[in-house]
């Protein structure tokens, strides 16, 4: 009997910490999307939920482009360039256009949110508003910015970046710790600061001398020295955060120092650890492991099996059924690609490698019908999907 407990104990925890498939495994390959279609450090791909069929694909750079939703596409339409404005050089590569969202009404209004480090002053973060064109809906408007935020990193790294509209209008924002090693100043855990959290503000409104507004109900409002625009905290570097387009779940996946990477399913006011605990597990002779008072990750991977992940998307399109409900994501450094599959609540059934090229992916997007894609920067920038394997 003891015998039997054991292996079930085994069997659990290489569930929850490993590679190890428990469920069938989805019928699934990994396919180049636009074939002759070659765009610089695809950091963001979306869509405008307009009924266009147009893809839009940021560049690390600065620039976006927009192109018809066909396999055959090869010359984007260059939507976009604030190149002059983005500060990018490949050895800092954490910084550039890193953030891209386009309002869930811009059939109607035209307005998208970037988030870019400026050019203006050293390790600085913008988030701002533009609209498109007035008269050429191929093109924005590049005089129309309105700036909302101006965020200052402590260093280079672990900007985050990710913009996502939920399901409540409001627009969440990725921030990482702001650098280097060890979260040295503590921000992760420090609510007088945004860096290291996720925020959530309602850019349709503007309050006092901000364009944009707080939600009444966000967690941290009227808490004296804490910065009321958080919506959940402790993370190192979120890298990237997507929403369940059928369930409104947040998805977090954050980027590991010395030994665990994580997806989180992110709750209002939640404390994710860092860097009292890495995934979940004590970080360093200061940790913590109180795991009453900071929520768990639903998934974590050793070194072993990769060193940087790459959030991506749950499956909601049609043209892999075996992938739907399963959370997309890769590992930047191994190049593992991988489909998440658990329940509502967050119990693991089973994680599934898909057999890939093991490039390094960058980032995963969604179209308006919902298949997910997947980047990399080889080979000139390269676009992704997944397909029903033969």
């Amino acid at each position: 009997m003891k015998l039997v407990k054991v292996i079930a104990a085994l069997a659990a925890t290489l569930l929850v910490s490993s590679t190890t498939v428990l469920a069938e495994a989805p019928k699934v390959e990994i396919v180049q999307a636009f074939p002759e279609l070659r765009i610089a450090r695809p950091i963001v791909v979306t869509h405008a939920n307009d009924g266009s069929n147009r893809l839009f694909v940021a560049s690390q750079p600065g620039k976006i482009y927009c192109f018809e939703n066909k396999a055959d596409v090869s010359e984007p339409n260059l939507y976009l360039d604030i190149e002059e404005s983005v500060r990018y050089i490949d050895k800092e590569n954490e910084e550039g256009l890193l953030g891209f969202a386009i309002h869930p009404e811009y059939k109607k209004n035209g307005q998208f949110f970037l988030f870019y480090t400026t050019t203006d002053e050293p390790h600085v973060s913008v988030i701002s508003r533009f609209n498109v064109s007035s008269t050429d809906p191929s093109k924005a408007d590049p005089d129309s910015e309105v700036e909302l935020m101006r965020i200052p990193q402590p260093f280079w790294n672990h900007n985050g970046g990710t913009l996502a509209f939920g399901h409540d209008g409001f627009l969440y924002i990725a921030l990482g710790d702001g650098g280097k090693a060890n979260d040295p100043f503590k921000n992760g855990q420090n609510l007088a600061t945004l860096n290291g959290s996720i925020l959530r503000i309602d850019v349709d409104k503007k309050s006092n001398d901000r364009n944009y507004a707080i939600p009444a109900d966000n967690p941290f409002v009227g808490l004296k020295e804490a910065r009321p625009e958080i919506y959940a905290y402790g993370f190192r570097n979120v890298w990237r955060l997507s929403f369940d387009r059928e369930t409104g779940a947040l998805y977090a996946a954050d980027v590991g120092q010395n030994i665990w990477e994580e997806i989180n399913i992110v709750k209002k006011g939640g404390n994710y650890g860092w860097n009292l605990r890495e995934a979940k597990h004590k970080f360093g002779d200061n940790g913590s492991d109180a795991s009453d008072k900071l929520i768990d990750p639903i998934f974590e991977y050793h070194h072993d099996v990769g060193k940087s992940i790459t959030g991506g998307h749950v499956y909601r399109g049609s043209a892999v059924p075996s992938l739907n409900g399963m959370y997309m994501y890769a590992d930047y450094v191994s190049g593992k690609v991988w489909a998440l599959e658990h329940t509502p609540g967050g119990e693991i059934l089973g994680n599934h490698e898909i057999k890939s090229m093991k490039l390094p992916i960058i980032t995963f997007g969604e179209d308006q019908q919902g298949e997910v894609y997947l980047t990399t920067q080889l080979g000139g920038g390269i676009i992704y999907k997944f397909a029903t394997s033969k």
